[in-house]
């Protein structure tokens, strides 16, 4: 399906509040509610829109302590990233984690609430997990911009 214009405003908007009520969403894109809802269940239903949630803060949940990490496994073979991508799957510090091609095979992120946690995921979780050669950590300092809207052009 390709998306037309009322499609895209939709998305833009859904992106910028998810919890938009459908007569708010159609007011505020100057369509009939009965339109709206056509228009949006279509997305929904086609896949455009993977899932609606909120977006937690952090710091107020004491997980303020963001980590990346980059992953070496020993072997680059399908069976060894599954397995290890089933494991990785399995933490729930973990909120990302990507195969990249370049000097690292994964690029994990994760939140913990302080460098001692850190310290024991790292021991305990992330050095255990299958095939991993070699981990290196990264501190993050600041957050310059963390934005998951897509660009809808």
């Amino acid at each position: 399906m390709t998306l037309d214009r009322m499609d895209k405003r939709i998305l833009k908007a859904l992106q910028k509040d998810g919890r938009i009520g459908n007569a708010e969403l159609a007011k505020k894109l100057g369509m009939s509610a009965t339109a709206c809802w056509n228009h949006t269940k279509r997305l929904m239903d086609e896949g455009y829109v993977k899932e609606v949630r909120a977006i937690l803060d952090p710091e107020k949940l004491g997980l303020p302590v963001l980590v990346t990490v980059g992953v070496v496994l020993d072997r680059s073979t399908p069976e060894s990233f599954a397995e290890f991508e089933k494991a990785v799957r399995e933490i729930a510090a973990v909120q990302e984690c990507l195969l990249l091609a370049g000097e690292f095979d994964y690029w994990i992120k994760l939140r913990v609430k302080d460098l001692q946690a850190f310290n024991r995921l790292h021991a305990n979780t992330l050095l255990r997990l299958p095939g991993v050669r070699q981990l290196r950590s990264f501190f993050v300092l600041n957050e310059v911009k963390n934005n998951p809207e897509l660009v809808v052009e």
